[in-house]
């Protein structure tokens, strides 16, 4: 399957160093994803609090990601695949 919101993308800045719920919460992530609408940072779902997937049902925002060093690839939520 093909992408469909590649046109969603913004340019994002994220400032944060983890994610931004576990970081107030005191919690811990296992990797970290980046959201290409707002530049969110949230924790993956192999992390137990899927801030990552949260925030998409949040806000509808479909991209996010990795925001892991030398990983370059983005997941849509809404067509359920990876863009490389």
């Amino acid at each position: 399957m093909e992408c469909t919101h590649l046109n969603q993308i913004q340019a994002v800045t994220s400032i944060s160093v983890g994610c931004e719920e576990c970081l107030a919460s005191g919690d811990t992530w296992v990797h970290l994803r980046v959201c290409l609408t707002c530049g969110h940072v949230g924790c993956c779902n192999s992390s137990k609090n899927k801030h990552a997937t949260k925030h998409f049902h949040n806000t509808g925002h479909p991209l996010v990601k990795s925001f892991e060093p030398g990983e370059n690839w983005i997941w849509c939520y809404i067509d359920k695949t990876f863009v490389h």
